[in-house]
């Protein structure tokens, strides 16, 4: 069932029994960069749903464990490092395979610029260093130095990629806690410098503010828990391999939510809404201005939080991307050098190494025009996740339909679960689509071609995608010779 067509023969094989259940957890849990996206989505959110800000971030997690069930039964029948491109690809033929890899791929080129760049600048700021934290040129030129030794991390192998975010998840998620358990004390002494409110049950009522306040929550809480499928990329270097990944994944977006929810209770407990609403466009650097206010001397803790978030994630965002193009050159679907793997490392270098390096240019070539722009970029991810993810929920019903009906558990967890995660992924495309047609709505406010930069920015990229997959399709037709018909007689 889990056969590929044949790859090069000069290829060797990923590192098999590389990493651990633990491993792949930490990985999953780092790539989404738990740190920096709170800090990045809880003053927006408080903005536009007040103290139900809690409650969002549990609706949003909803489609995420939906689709992570997805994700989890696909990997027990094909553990393929290009998750989404394979499982699609099996399920629903080529045409919509290539375009599920080419979206993850997109991701890590859109995102690893800016993550880099906010962990240099946390990390300048922890140091006391705020001048250079200033310098914009010195931010750019460590950010990209900082892509390029996490890109020869990832190169250098999986154990110690692993045994890197082990260190800083643990750095990042205890500062986490420390930060949330003195807030939250200080609320309940009534020692807050700010504007404290009692903590209530009440503010996990997603629908206390409703409407279109609501959607556009949803959308900043789904960024917020992108990337937990980092975990099952790695499947073919992970032990266990139909099983561990795919837990891992479950149980990262389930941790997620656990310090999501205590954190946010914090924080607006101890805040209030009307300065974390006041504070919304400073986006990730609300921890900055909060960490001061709870900690006092101690500020350096919460900062260093933010850096190492930032920094894990520059490494595990690569995962995605790079392991996803060596399953698309396995398969024909890219040109052969993206196939390659390391003989002394085993890890597809030149997949990494061309991440990193269209991730740099897009940095760059975005930084330059202006920052508003770069955080433009960030907004269209919401699009590419949106899409891959409802993409591999719909695959995962239709490649086991015919085991739908054989248990309860079978129609809700490959079935009726993964479609209505993918069709409430689907109901934010399309309002993300109609909210970034505006360009009232983006960071830069301007007009590109009558939409807003951030639309502009997602069709473009859908765009290239059809394209290069069009002349490729000339070039190589052996990848499109796969079909649903012929490979549903293999899981039948």
């Amino acid at each position: 069932m889990t056969s590929t067509p044949d790859v090069p023969a000069t290829q060797t094989g990923l590192k098999p029994d590389a990493i651990g259940f633990i491993d792949a957890l930490v990985i999953g849990l780092a790539a989404t960069s738990p740190a920096y996206s709170l800090a990045a989505v809880i003053a927006p959110i408080v903005l536009l749903t007040g103290v139900h800000a809690p409650g969002v971030l549990v609706i949003s997690f909803v489609p995420m464990l939906l689709i992570a069930s997805a994700f989890y039964y696909l990997n027990t029948v094909d553990q393929d490092c290009g998750t989404t491109f394979s499982w699609v690809t099996r399920a629903m033929g080529p045409w919509f395979g290539w375009l599920g890899g080419w979206a993850i791929a997109m991701t890590g080129v859109l995102v690893i610029g800016s993550l880099a760049e906010v962990g240099v600048r946390f990390g300048l700021l922890t140091v006391g260093a705020d001048a250079a934290a200033d310098n914009t040129w010195l931010v750019r030129v460590l950010a990209i130095v900082l892509i390029l030794v996490m890109t020869a991390v990832c190169v250098f192998g999986t154990e110690p990629s692993a045994r890197l975010q082990n260190i800083l998840i643990v750095a990042q998620v205890v500062a986490l806690l420390v930060f949330a358990a003195v807030a939250l004390v200080r609320v309940f002494q009534d020692t807050s410098t700010l504007e404290p409110l009692t903590p209530s049950l009440s503010w996990l009522n997603p629908f206390g503010q409703g409407g279109a306040a609501l959607t556009a929550g949803l959308l900043l809480g789904v960024f917020a828990y992108w990337g937990w499928e980092s975990a099952v990329n790695l499947t073919e270097e992970s032990e266990d391999s139909a099983q561990a990944p795919g837990k891992a994944a479950v149980l990262s977006t389930v941790l997620l939510l656990l310090t999501y929810v205590a954190v946010a209770y914090a924080v607006v407990a101890y805040a209030g809404t009307t300065f974390l609403a006041d504070n919304s466009e400073e986006e990730e650097f609300i921890f900055a201005l909060l960490s001061t206010e709870v900690l006092g001397g101690w500020d350096w803790v919460v900062l260093l939080s933010v850096t190492t978030s930032a920094v894990a994630s520059t490494q595990t965002t690569i995962i995605p991307a790079s392991r996803t193009g060596l399953s698309m050159a396995r398969r024909y679907a890219l040109p052969g050098t993206f196939g390659r793997i390391h003989p002394r490392y085993r890890t597809p270098d030149v997949s990494t190494w061309w991440v990193a390096g269209i991730a740099i240019a897009w940095y760059l070539v975005l930084s330059v025009i202006s920052e508003n722009a770069l955080f433009d970029s960030l907004t269209a991810l919401s699009l590419l996740i949106a899409f891959y993810y409802a993409l591999t929920g719909v695959a995962c019903a239709i490649y086991f339909r015919h085991h739908l009906r054989g248990s309860v558990k079978n129609l809700l967890l490959i079935g009726v679960g993964p479609v209505i995660g993918a069709i409430m992924l689907g109901w934010l495309l399309v309002e993300s689509v109609i909210d970034m047609s505006d360009p009232e709505n983006s960071y830069t406010g301007q007009s590109w071609f009558g939409l807003g930069p951030p639309l502009v920015i997602g069709i473009g990229i859908a765009l290239a995608g059809v394209v290069v997959m069009f002349v490729w399709r000339l070039r190589d037709g052996r990848y499109w010779q796969e079909s649903p018909s012929v490979l549903e007689r293999e899981q039948a």
